[in-house]
């Protein structure tokens, strides 16, 4: 293929630079939104939507990217950590426009005059206000806040505190300062997306791990996004773990059915979205008020595996005992799907697991792995409140493991999708399959056939039967081969979760060459970034393949890349030092 000329270069200090005006996405506890050089801000808070756009002259470049931040010859915007506020240096603004919903979904209003207070224009909405102060030399303050007094709390923090506050947040997200360009880049964007998923209340009370950057009206967080993001979280900040147990436990009916994420909208957020999930058909899947999707297949087992890698890191098991009602009927839910006997549950044919645009059904390898995993944790802590449900867990542990070969490994040596031998079987080979081995299902050496094949078939740079050369990591290989299993975006061959590269799924694999003593690490937790690069992308994004380009950015899950550097960052610096990685 003809060679790609970067729209965006990795400096050595772990910071991005292009001539080009790219845009950034930024989000921190409660402030988010997007900046674009060439003249416009668009600012949201969490739980309450869309707050205002900021319209200004347009910089020119060089423009240096860090997370939350933007630099050029003159200009720079910072964003703060400690309340939802920012400056922006060689300001010239133009115009400033309050949002007239607070998402796409919600209620048209009339737009309400921008009022003049000297040097504020102060921006009001029915859901919050927003104040735009200019400070004088080119100097803008920018605050939101779902009340006055929340943005005025932003407002008193001086320019030198919001850019230190900034400045301290980029070396927070530099995890691999030893590492060369490329690499260091990626770990400062990946730690990124997991340390900006943590997002606070009006009070600065926990709500939640956002998903992601656009994931946020309704506001919510999920079970499944939200395990991935936490990864890394285990190692930066694990009182925010132990927060969104707390958090997760509240959407876990009494039948042990959970949803795909619980919503967090503020008051007037909540009370558009339940005006809109109600009188619209396409939106009955959201059954309950606070459920985003109900009945995800997977969720109730994320739960458990959550309050588990919480107990291995922190020692503390007090979250168990605390939720331990929850954490036994889920059990029992899921030995009510094992059909055959087999200690594999079955999962009912629909598209509620994380391949949302795929009907799996039957053995589904992805969720059996999360399975065993719940099987394991129960057996090695359960013991302190039930010895019989922690040896009955032991015990469906075995049998889950005796049998899995049997229901799923194909004469390929690796592990299919979905299905019955008996039936159907999506026989190829897919990322989300790794949990089999992340929570060890299956032998080392079986581990280590399995992560060969995904080598060469699902590196984009060993299949030469894809067409679109070396460009990421498939999450599948190859392409669905029964049409009426998916739907919408995954209809399309490479698109979404039928062979797109999800940075998040790239991050698993790389963990777990790592974790079996594999070389070739480097090119799964590299290439997604490369690529990124090459199309001006700034920031962690939620997939891409072409011809279809990416999904969101600053996408929390993404931090996989991260949990794996911090997992196992002796082996990755001594390839450092050795001069093996880029």
């Amino acid at each position: 293929m003809e060679q790609v000329k970067p729209l965006a270069r990795a400096r050595q200090d772990g910071l991005v630079e292009s001539e080009q005006p790219l845009q950034l996405a930024f989000m921190a506890p409660r402030l988010q939104g997007d900046f674009f050089p060439e003249g416009r801000l668009e600012l949201s808070l969490w739980g309450c939507g869309r707050m205002a756009n900021i319209f200004l002259a347009p910089w020119s470049g060089p423009f240096t990217y860090a997370p939350n931040r933007i630099t050029a010859d003159g200009h720079g915007l910072y964003v703060a950590q400690s309340a939802p506020v920012l400056a922006i240096v060689g300001a010239s603004i133009k115009s400033v426009r309050p949002a007239r919903r607070c998402a796409w979904w919600g209620t048209l209003t009339e737009p309400q005059k921008i009022v003049r207070q000297g040097a504020r224009r102060i921006a009001t909405t029915p859901w919050g206000i927003t104040i735009v102060e200019e400070r004088g030399n080119g100097v803008v303050v920018i605050a939101a806040g779902a009340s006055v007094e929340e943005a005025e709390r932003g407002m008193a923090l001086s320019v030198d505190v919001i850019m230190a506050e900034a400045g301290a947040y980029i070396e927070r997200c530099d995890l691999l300062p030893v590492a060369p360009p490329l690499l260091r880049s990626m770990a400062v964007q990946s730690a990124h997306a997991s340390l900006s998923s943590i997002r606070r209340a009006e009070d600065g009370s926990f709500l939640g791990l956002a998903a992601g950057q656009a994931y946020s009206a309704p506001t919510r967080t999920y079970y499944r996004d939200g395990y991935w993001t936490l990864q890394a979280l285990l190692f930066l900040d694990i009182e925010a773990v132990r927060d969104q147990i707390d958090l997760l436990a509240t959407g876990i009916q009494p039948d042990g059915e959970a949803p795909s994420g619980v919503i967090l909208t503020g008051p007037q957020q909540g009370e558009e979205w339940e005006k809109f999930r109600t009188t619209n058909a396409d939106y009955m899947e959201h059954k309950r008020r606070t459920d985003w999707w109900s009945d995800h297949f997977d969720s109730p087992l994320f739960f458990i595996l959550t309050i588990g890698d919480y107990i291995r890191v922190s020692g503390d098991k007090t979250v168990l005992t605390k939720h331990w009602q929850t954490v036994e009927t889920i059990f029992r839910r899921y030995l009510g799907f094992d059909h055959n006997g087999l200690g594999l549950p079955m999962k009912p044919r629909h598209d509620r697991d994380w391949a949302d645009n795929v009907y799996r059904h039957g053995y589904v390898a992805y969720n059996l792995g999360l399975w065993v995993g719940a099987l394991d944790f129960l057996a090695t802590y359960a013991g302190d409140i039930s010895a019989d449900v922690a040896e009955e867990a032991r015990q469906t542990a075995i049998k889950a493991r005796s049998s899995l070969d049997e229901a799923l490994l194909t004469p390929g040596g690796w592990y299919a999708d979905y299905g019955t031998k008996q039936d159907f079987l999506e026989d190829h080979l897919t990322l989300d399959s790794l949990t089999l081995l992340r929570f060890e299902a299956c032998g080392k050496e079986r581990a280590k056939i399995v992560l060969g094949k995904a080598e060469v078939m699902l590196e984009t740079r060993n299949n030469d039967k894809q067409p679109y050369g070396d460009w990421g990591v498939m999450c599948a290989w190859p392409p669905f081969k029964r049409p009426a299993d998916t739907r919408a975006k995954s209809a399309f061959a490479y698109r979404y979760h039928n062979g797109s590269d999800w940075p998040y799924l790239s991050g698993l694999y790389a963990e777990q060459r790592l974790k079996y003593g594999l070389n070739g690490w480097d090119y799964p937790m590299l290439r997604w970034w490369k690529t990124s690069l090459e199309n001006g992308w700034i920031g962690s994004v939620e997939y891409f393949a072409p011809p279809f380009g990416r999904g969101s950015l600053l996408q929390g899950w993404t931090g996989m890349s991260a949990a794996a550097i911090l997992e196992y960052k002796p082996q990755i610096e001594a390839a450092i030092a050795a001069g093996l990685t880029e």
